[in-house]
């Protein structure tokens, strides 16, 4: 009798958690989640529109008869694609991609194309991973993303040493979309750990850009690589937000009310600091920029302002019910409001146009800048005890840059 009175009970607790629940997601946006950081400079946002039409171009067959370009076309010289890479060439190791001597930008690019759901593949390359499966680093990482990253510096290591020879001065970009991006950021830890393959490359010439990133590694990891890797979202996109493993989210994918379920009630019990001490989460890595283009209860579109930050607690860790959580992963409308944020920011800044010289002294404090903000993120975050996480003082080497 005891017992099914307390069903009722319980009953009323769970559908108190789910309506909460509710309430919050419908009364957040996206733009909440970066509504304190700073605006983006021109600057530091200049490359991620070009990186995403080169992204876009690993689609193309015939980069000289494109069959999909982006308004403006690619920007892409056919003649400097020193290789590219599909489905048949990676046997399903990882996902297509290619690499691209871009001499106007003094920059070697390797971009890799995002999640095909018509490639058995790239679910087995999702699906192989277990929360706490890879220790890497003093950190946790996508165990199937860090394995397609292996095989790909295996597989190219040779060409890349051979071109960061002849171009000395180039730096090394490594850019992905979606489950690409997990690639993407998995091969910017192997290109600073494994640097002796690389010709002993300087840490500060790679740079990774993961667009609508996945959550591929645990916070003290993203943080310490944050002046590395960068990590672009569009508005509402859910990959970034997603807290459930990739796996459980493929293996659930018939059972929708299961994962709506599990979530709510996770949301609504689970406390911030059990999230941040998990050392098993995973985050999406390093830097984060955010597009933002709509605003709560308005309809329609805005003039998209971009937002960067490198947050300890607030790594887009709510979902967000939205109609455009899908369209926002798209990496074609991501090149649109990406060009044409970066346009707002230059028409800003055009009045204030400097020589090049003081242009050089804008990077330079930029990236000083940016410096004193992840020293100050991995302080806070050893504040908060999150696992791994090591004081600058401590650890010494994120910012050292001959690593």
């Amino acid at each position: 009798m005891s017992l099914a009175c307390g069903i009722p009970l319980l009953e009323c607790v769970y559908c108190i958690g789910c309506v909460r629940w509710v309430i919050k997601r419908c009364l957040r946006t996206g733009g909440h989640d970066s509504e304190t950081w700073e605006i983006a400079s021109a600057t530091e946002f200049r490359p991620i529109p070009r990186l995403c039409r080169m992204i876009l171009a690993v689609y193309e067959e015939d980069l000289e008869n494109p069959l999909w370009p982006p308004l403006g076309g690619y920007g892409m010289d056919p003649q400097c694609v020193v290789l590219r890479r599909t489905y048949e060439d990676t046997q399903g190791r990882s996902t297509p991609y290619l690499i691209y001597l871009d001499h106007v930008n003094s920059d070697i690019v390797l971009a890799v194309r995002g999640f095909s759901f018509a490639q058995s593949s790239d679910y087995a390359m999702m699906l192989d991973n277990t929360l706490g499966k890879k220790a890497y680093d003093g950190g946790f990482v996508h165990n199937g993303l860090l394995k397609a990253a292996e095989w790909v510096l295996e597989s190219e290591c040779r060409v890349l040493t051979e071109l960061l020879g002849k171009y000395p001065k180039y730096t090394l970009t490594v850019a992905g979309h979606s489950l690409g991006s997990g690639v993407a950021a998995m091969l910017a830890l192997l290109f600073v750990q494994k640097r002796d393959m690389l010709g002993c490359i300087e840490r500060k010439r790679v740079r990774c850009y993961a667009i609508a990133p996945a959550r591929c590694m645990s916070l003290s990891l993203a943080l310490r690589y944050a002046d590395v890797i960068n990590s672009v979202v569009l508005q509402d996109d859910f990959l970034p937000r997603v807290p459930t493993p990739l796996e459980d989210i493929f293996s659930l994918l018939f059972c929708l009310p299961c994962i709506l379920c599990f979530r709510c009630v996770k949301d609504t019990f689970a406390s911030d600091y059990a999230k941040i001490t998990d050392p098993r989460r995973l985050y999406a890595p390093g830097r984060l920029y955010h597009i933002v283009e709509r605003k709560a209860f308005r309809c329609g579109r805005y003039p998209p302002v971009v937002r960067t930050a490198i947050p300890v607690d607030g790594r887009f860790d709510g979902v967000v019910l939205s109609c455009n959580a899908t369209s926002d992963h798209s990496i074609i409308w991501i090149e649109k409001e990406a060009q044409e944020a970066l346009n707002l920011m230059i028409e800003k800044e055009k009045c204030m146009e400097a020589p090049s010289t003081q242009e050089m002294s804008k990077e330079e404090t930029i990236a000083r800048e940016h410096s004193e903000e992840q020293t100050a993120a991995l302080q806070r975050a050893v504040a908060m005890q999150v696992p791994y996480a090591y004081s600058p003082s401590v650890y010494g080497t994120f910012n050292m840059t001959s690593v």
